[in-house]
């Protein structure tokens, strides 16, 4: 009888090695033999609630998976399954509070926004005029116009700023005055990074009332201001990290071939980056869509729809939450509650205010999962496909 071949010993090596492990349901027997043990111990100390059964049988899961693998797989196998345990729990961990903030805004959020008085849909094509009381009716149009037109207004400031800033400090600052200038821009933008927004807002407000006899003037592009100098940081970093990641051989090749430098990086870095710096801008975008101080500094609060940046108060969508929820429960002294400017009548609800605070945050986030969605498409069909 001839040898085994190389090959087979090794299968054969192999196949022995794959006999001590067990299948992946047995962490299930560990799970459950965990949890029913967690039940019994919280019982007996008279402690039993859901959270305490989680978190107590997934310490005794790891302890009873780690026994268990230890004897029917040995210890290296046993530490293996006892940090993919770990590494699991840390992952769901991470995702409860996420999971369990999508959930209560869209269980809450969803169905007032749908539903909504007097139409389905209405939530989101009404604005506040004239909605008095506990009026079940009205709708955060004005405010989803203002929180775009603010937000885009912000990202015309702050894009360019912050992507030609990257450029400089990824391009040109390598020597002489220009690194020593590049290392003061990068200081500053970390310095403000860490700025609260309420300060951002304080900026905002501060420089348009010392030109303005007013100092009562509200207007969306003090709002825009302010959030830019929360976007420009995020931009910056982003961006320049993103642009750092292009090799260096596309941008010697270019070169080599006689191209300028400022169309090689219009041509070749900034193609190259495309994805990464639009999940960049993205993320600088739903950094600010959603704060509330500075837009409750500069522009103010309104009931109805103001086109103009320049003139006039503006509604936002995180100061519209913040006015909804801050009046609490209505006062309903009638079944119907009348519309003093069209005269139509709508019933009275005592939780109409919390229901539009849920419907509008519902609504925040939904632009700005579509935000990221645009993003996604924008780096999908401009970013540079990799030939076979």
């Amino acid at each position: 009888m001839s040898a085994p071949t190389t090959t087979e010993s090794r299968q054969s090596m192999m196949r022995g090695t794959d006999e001590r492990r067990l299948p992946w349901y047995h962490l299930l027997y560990t799970a459950a033999a965990g949890a029913v043990l967690a039940i019994l111990v919280l019982m007996l100390l008279d402690a039993l609630t859901v959270a305490g059964v989680i978190l107590l049988g997934f310490v005794l899961h790891l302890a009873i998976a780690y026994g268990y693998a230890r004897i029917r797989e040995g210890r290296r196998w046993a530490m293996d399954r006892l940090v993919t345990l770990v590494v699991i729990g840390a992952f769901g961990i991470a995702m409860f509070p996420l999971l369990s903030l999508m959930w209560e805004v869209v269980s809450r959020g969803l169905i007032r926004a749908v539903r909504a008085a007097p139409t389905p849909f209405a939530f989101w094509t009404e604005d506040m005029s004239g909605i008095i009381g506990g009026a079940d009716a009205g709708g955060v149009f004005h405010a989803a116009v203002g929180t775009l037109l603010i937000t885009l207004w912000a990202s015309i400031i702050s894009i360019p700023v912050g992507l030609f800033t990257a450029i400089f400090l990824v391009e040109y600052a390598d020597v002489g005055w220009r690194r020593v200038l590049g290392k003061g821009v990068t200081f500053l933008v970390d310095v403000m990074t860490g700025i609260p927004s309420i300060v951002a807002g304080l900026f905002g407000l501060s420089l348009f009332l010392a030109f303005m006899p007013d100092q009562g003037t509200r207007m969306g592009i003090m709002g825009a201001v302010a959030l830019s100098l929360l976007m420009i940081p995020t931009v910056v970093r982003s961006s320049e990290e993103m642009l750092r990641l292009v090799p260096m051989d596309l941008r010697e090749a270019a070169f080599a071939l006689g191209v300028p430098k400022w169309l090689t990086i219009v041509k070749v870095v900034l193609r190259t980056a495309i994805a990464g710096l639009t999940s960049g801008v993205t993320l600088a975008i739903a950094r600010v869509i959603g704060e509330t101080a500075p837009l409750l500094l500069t522009v103010g609060m309104v009931t109805s729809v103001n086109w103009n940046m320049f003139d006039g108060r503006m509604a936002t969508l995180p100061t519209f939450i913040n006015q909804q929820y801050r009046n609490g429960s209505a006062q309903c002294m009638n079944e119907t509650v009348t519309n003093p400017i069209n005269q139509q009548v709508y019933a009275c609800s005592v939780t109409t205010n919390i229901d539009r605070a849920w419907a509008a945050a519902f609504t925040l986030i939904l632009i700005v999962m579509v935000l990221n969605l645009a993003a996604r498409l924008v780096a999908y069909y401009f970013s540079p496909k990799l030939s076979r």
